[in-house]
């Protein structure tokens, strides 16, 4: 049993696979239609869709975290020329920051571009432009207006120049200056070195963007990222539909930004060198002075040697002297740093490497350095952001601390050595003391000759750190190396045509896949026998399909699919009928859920096929409400209703027999009369089934349909089968629980099911007599009727 269980599960899945794409592949044409409409789409699409190019360039960018370079320039780190600290993450924004690229667009003139109209497409000009156009003397506005000029090819020397609305601003000559409302320009032709790629007479559009416009969709377009966590190596794409710009473009970004990098290099530098140009010009003047005073003195005093006498003294004291005037060189140097420290702007940078700091203040040169980085880090940053900007708050409170340090040291420097001066001081008055026998000229020249030696020495201290910083300026290194220049792609990065193709074919698929989809959701119609056997557990009777021919009547030769169903459906009748003796009567009733489910249609063709048997039938109009048996048949009006109104009638009277069949006999409903109910309820009614039972073989009755009016029910009785019809794509599933209702609560005698009006194209079989239309018990039914399908038909998503 178990095994049985899992082998009929396993043939339930399959045909519900099998089901499944039956249920599509049945639309095939119209996913074939489907493919074809969008990959002629993907084929426009491709054809006219401007390619997108990837130009891609390699730095590596100097990061203290990750190492630095590794060059000759080490050798000047006693310099402090080595002393700035980067990062990559740092640099990676500078170089995508609005003011590099901003610069980059006007160097290379980006923000003006030139289109010409091709058969095809419109195509942008670059490095094949005919024409090359320069502007001077621009305006403030000239970066802030849109702007666009037609230029057409006049003569070989001129051309003609039109605005946006086609306006000629005239004939001008290559090379002439034309003046525009915010610029002046300048056309010159260009030598085309294929002919073949552009007509000599040629029409160009020259449109002048905005330039903040332009910068902004380069920046879109712009990517700078790090090619790993554990290097400094940064590579910057571009994608662009003109491959030469986005190379030249990417190749102007890094060469500004390494610009940028050395011109903050060397602002520390060119600051120093502007405070040591000063000093120099200001003790040159002292030193003159003091030099003319010494000679005047001698002159005066007409003297040459007065060191004679007092030579032993002198040479004792040429120590102290030596290291007085380095300690009073020290002073004045440090005296000007911190005068320049009070009067300099808050953010400006302090000279460094022009005094020697030892002792307890050892990390003031450390500290200036430091500062001197923050000053323009913070610089730097005021290019893409504002005063209010967090960091830049940050490390304005971290210069104003900086600041306060360094005026510490010094402070503290200034007093150590005004503490050494003055204990050198002494040692010298000691010596003075002896020599006091030296004449007073002696010694008032040798204050004017120390003055000239400490002038001297702090001149020739300066002229040194000038050169330092000359050395400084010119072995500046930029702050990124190319590793790689950029470079283009040679096949498009978009569209993918390959992708765009695969799109194409899936969306073909996938749409009338969905729509096919959607529509069998929202239909909630009765379609196949499976519909109605998931809710029902009725026995069925088979199907049958739509009639390929306009015969209401099934003939006797008729080799149609329906005439096979309608031969089927009676085969199946007699296994519900075989508890009844063949020697009696069969009574038949047949019904439906609603109007128009054709129960009158099966049940003319039922009794026509019996009568086609030699069977004597009787066909009765017993739906008296809306009678349609004479649709089918010719009878005549009087019927039924006239005899149950009467009581001296005679049912023979109103039998009718059918032309064309030996022992067809027809009932007709009769007159609609105003009462019904009344009418069928009568004992007259079942006298009437009970004494033509004794005539007729079998007895086909046409009912009202149960679930509008009760006529059906109160004769159900005398019925000795029920059919019930179903009409495929016009019943609601949802009506089905009402007949499983019948069934259960046994309204309805002996019931079975008939599904009417199905699609013989959208059946499942394995030909002619073999099919799934199962009969009653037995699985017996038809299959599909080879005839021709039209064209029409293949393409019309309408169920008949």
């Amino acid at each position: 049993m178990k095994e049985n269980s899992f082998q009929d599960k396993l043939q339930d899945e399959s045909i519900n696979l099998r089901e499944q794409i039956d249920s599509y592949f049945k639309y095939w044409p119209w996913f074939l239609f489907s493919v074809i409409i969008t990959l002629f789409f993907s084929f426009l699409y491709l054809r006219y869709t401007q390619p997108q190019y990837k130009a891609v360039a390699t730095i590596l960018v100097k990061d203290d975290r990750k190492g630095n370079f590794q060059s000759e320039l080490s050798s000047f780190n006693d310099l402090g020329l080595m002393n700035t600290k980067n990062n990559v993450d740092n640099e990676i924004e500078v170089i995508k920051s609005r003011s590099i690229l901003e610069k980059a667009i006007k160097k290379l003139n980006f923000n003006v571009s030139f289109f010409i109209e091709g058969r095809v497409k419109v195509q942008e000009f670059y490095e094949k432009n005919p024409i090359e156009v320069s502007f001077f003397d621009v305006k403030d506005n000239f970066y802030n207006i849109q702007q666009s000029y037609l230029i057409e090819y006049s003569s070989n020397q001129t051309f003609e120049l039109k605005s946006s609305e086609t306006k000629s601003l005239g004939i001008f000559k290559y090379g002439t200056i034309i003046n525009l409302f915010n610029a002046k320009m300048v056309i010159t032709k260009r030598p085309i070195i294929e002919k073949s790629e552009i007509d000599p007479n040629f029409s160009i559009m020259m449109n002048i963007n905005k330039l903040e416009q332009v910068v902004q969709s380069f920046r879109n377009r712009v990517s700078v990222v790090p090619l790993s966590k554990n290097s400094s190596v940064v590579e910057l794409t571009l994608i662009d539909p003109v491959p030469q710009k986005a190379q030249d473009l990417l190749n102007s970004i890094i060469e500004i930004y390494n610009q940028d990098a050395i011109d903050d290099n060397n602002y520390i530098s060119k600051n120093t060198q502007k405070f040591i140009d000063e000093r120099l010009k200001f003790i040159s003047e002292e030193l003159g002075d003091v030099e003319k005073l010494g000679e005047t003195f001698l002159k005066s005093n007409k003297l040459t040697d007065i060191q004679s006498n007092a030579e032993s003294f002198i040479e004792n004291s040429n120590d102290f002297q030596q290291e007085l005037i380095q300690t009073e060189t020290q002073i004045k140097v440090v005296n000007s740093m911190i005068d320049y420290l009070k009067n300099a702007p808050k953010d400006a940078i302090i000279p460094n490497n022009i005094v020697s700091f030892d002792g307890s203040v050892s990390n003031t040169g450390d500290l200036i350095n430091e500062y001197n980085s923050l000053v323009i880090q913070k610089n730097r940053n005021l290019t893409s952001a504002t005063e209010k900007n967090l960091t830049v708050v940050n490390l304005n409170n971290k210069i104003i601390d900086m600041r306060l340090n360094i005026a510490e040291n010094l402070n503290r420097l200034i007093t150590t050595l005004q503490i050494k001066r003055g204990d050198l001081e002494k040692q010298e008055n000691l010596l003075s003391s002896k020599i006091s026998s030296i004449p007073s000229q002696g010694r008032e020249f040798k204050v004017i000759d120390r003055q000239q030696k400490i002038k001297e020495t702090l001149y020739v201290y300066l002229l040194q750190k000038r050169e330092e910083i000359g050395i400084t300026l010119a072995v500046t290194a930029p702050n990124a190396k190319i590793i790689d220049s950029a470079l283009v792609s040679n096949s498009p990065v978009s569209p993918n045509r390959n992708i765009i193709k695969i799109f194409a074919l899936l969306a073909g698929i996938g749409i009338p896949f969905i729509v096919i989809f959607i529509k069998d959701f929202l239909d909630t119609k009765v379609k196949s026998r499976r519909d109605v056997e998931k809710v029902v557990s009725i026995p069925y009777l088979g199907d049958i399909p739509s009639s390929e021919t306009n015969d209401k009547i099934i003939e006797v030769h008729s080799r149609s699919s329906s005439a096979e169903a309608i031969r089927m459906i009676r085969t199946n009748l007699d296994f519900v009928l075989s508890t009844i003796s063949d020697t009696k009567c069969k009574t038949i009733f047949v019904t439906s859920s609603i109007p128009k489910e054709g129960k009158t249609f099966v049940s003319v063709n039922l009794a026509a096929t019996i009568a086609l048997s030699s069977k004597k039938v009787l066909i009765i109009g017993l739906d008296v409400r809306n009678p349609k048996l004479n649709s089918y048949i010719n009878i005549p009006a009087k019927g039924l209703t006239n005899y149950l109104a009467r009581n001296d009638q005679n049912i023979n009277d109103y039998i009718v027999k059918i032309d064309n069949f030996e022992a067809f006999y027809a009932l007709p409903s009769g007159v609609i009369p105003p009462n019904p109910v009344e009418l069928l309820s009568s004992n007259k009614i079942h006298d009437l089934f009970d004494e033509l039972k004794k005539e007729y073989d079998y007895i086909i009755v046409d009912t009202p349909p149960v679930s509008l009016v009760t006529d059906t029910l109160l004769i159900a009785k005398n019925a000795d089968a029920f059919i019930y019809v179903i009409r495929a794509n016009y019943l609601d599933k949802r009506m089905l629980g009402f007949i499983q209702d019948l069934y259960q609560e046994k309204k309805l005698p002996n019931l079975s099911l008939v599904l009417n009006d199905t699609d013989l194209k959208k059946s499942y079989g394995y030909g002619y007599g073999y099919g799934y239309g199962y009969g009653y018990g037995y699985g017996y039914g038809y299959g599909v009727d080879e005839e021709k399908i039209s064209w029409k038909d293949k393409f019309s998503f309408k169920k008949k």
